[in-house]
């Protein structure tokens, strides 16, 4: 891990001190993340509600330049501008480099019409069957744990050879028993714990993108 990484993870406790028992947890994660990155695979992320625009709000951090300037490499500069010289310049110029990610509750078309016809508990265990591989990550978000959604889909997910990352509040839940690591933030609130969920997620962000971009 990079030194930049390790501060970013040490800044979080010192803003968060609330957030110290979860430090080995967050490493843990972040260590999953870099190792599915470092493979070329992906991270596919689920939850409800308020949890749903986090995972659409990870989808964003990791798509794009969060605090770094991600320039695209020079190999693919030159492939871009031989194809056609005025638009693979601009191309090369504000392109910016990626950290895989799919949001599973953002495809509307897909997941209404598998909730008429099937069961909607199964919607993003369906996604999961059809974009997750061997060695992709799934990062299920669930204020309690026990959303049946997002059980189903880290339970499709193990049976693909993925890893699974659980993020909840503190409270005992069915998640952490299927996911290979479990961030539980220390709140059981509703609202309290979607607020330490964010700098937890921002934090494995920064991260990432310090370990591939920096």
């Amino acid at each position: 891990m990079k030194t930049t990484s390790a501060q970013h993870l040490n800044h979080l406790i010192e803003r968060y001190p609330a957030l110290s028992e979860c430090k080995s947890d967050i490493l843990s994660a972040f260590e999953i993340l870099k190792d599915g990155y470092c493979h070329k695979h992906k991270l596919l992320v689920c939850g409800n509600g308020g949890s749903a625009s986090d995972a659409e709000h990870i989808v964003g951090e990791l798509m794009k330049g969060f605090v770094l300037t991600r320039k695209m490499p020079e190999d693919i500069t030159e492939k871009l501008i031989n194809i056609d010289p005025e638009l693979g310049t601009d191309l090369a110029l504000q392109l910016q480099g990626t950290l895989p990610a799919i949001a599973l509750d953002g495809h509307i078309a897909l997941t209404t019409a598998y909730m008429n016809d099937c069961n909607p508990a199964l919607c993003f265990a369906q996604q999961v069957n059809g974009y997750g591989e061997n060695g992709d990550v799934l990062l299920g978000i669930s204020t309690s744990g026990n959303s049946k959604n997002v059980l189903y889909a880290a339970v499709t997910a193990k049976s693909k050879n993925m890893k699974v990352i659980g993020l909840t509040g503190s409270k005992q839940n069915k998640l952490e028993s299927i996911a290979d690591i479990c961030i539980k933030v220390p709140e059981t609130e509703t609202f309290k714990v979607q607020e330490l969920h964010l700098p937890v997620y921002h934090c494995l962000c920064l991260m990432l993108e310090s370990e591939f971009f920096e």
